[in-house]
């Protein structure tokens, strides 16, 4: 029972993800997220008791499995300057996947912009992670893989960077190799924030 009542939600996320992908959040209605889904109106609000509450799953969800793969690779990396090199992999996965992401990170973007509890639950994950990169920072400076710096202008010049690349790819998908752009961006910025040997 509980199992298919998680492949129903999974099923409605999944519905979700398409259609406001496709149409936007105000063009789709619960009627057709219902029909794409192929489940009721009933089991639609069993589990989301509005479309907004949806909509702010799938942010969840997305923000869940991001920061599980920053912990896989902060836990195998064998110093923090590396670390952010191999985040660079995960942003390239984002734009590399076809459909789903890139026109969900617009999506979410223009609904924070118009809706007060949106924009709350978008901005708490941007502040939370400027605190998680400042902190990455300080521990690559006492490290010593990353100079002396201050490590709020270096997560703030970091999430710059991450969130400009992501934004130029979803409106010029075509535009460049976005993954290998945006490793080859990240090296480039850490090219400063490394500590040189002979320093």
């Amino acid at each position: 029972m509980q199992q298919r009542s998680q492949a129903t939600r999974a099923g409605i996320l999944a519905a979700a993800r398409k259609l406001f992908s496709q149409h936007g959040y105000d063009a789709t209605g619960v009627a057709e997220l219902c029909a794409e889904a192929g489940v009721s109106k009933g089991a639609f609000y069993h589990h989301f008791a509005t479309k907004q509450a949806l909509f702010l799953a799938l942010l969840d969800d997305w923000l869940e499995g991001l920061d599980e793969q920053i912990q896989s690779i902060l836990f195998t990396a064998p110093t923090i300057a590396e670390g952010l090199v191999r985040m660079a992999g995960v942003a390239g996965k984002m734009v590399g996947e076809a459909g789903g992401n890139l026109p969900m990170f617009l999506e979410f973007w223009t609904q924070a912009s118009r809706d007060p509890a949106v924009w709350a639950a978008t901005i708490a994950p941007y502040q939370r992670y400027q605190r998680v990169f400042a902190g990455l920072v300080q521990t690559g400076i006492d490290e010593g893989s990353l100079r002396v710096t201050d490590p709020n202008v270096a997560a703030r010049m970091l999430l710059s960077l991450a969130v400009g690349l992501l934004l130029q790819a979803s409106l010029d998908p075509q535009g460049a190799d976005w993954p290998r752009t945006i490793e080859q961006s990240l090296r480039l910025l850490l090219s400063g924030l490394e500590k040189r040997s002979d320093a």
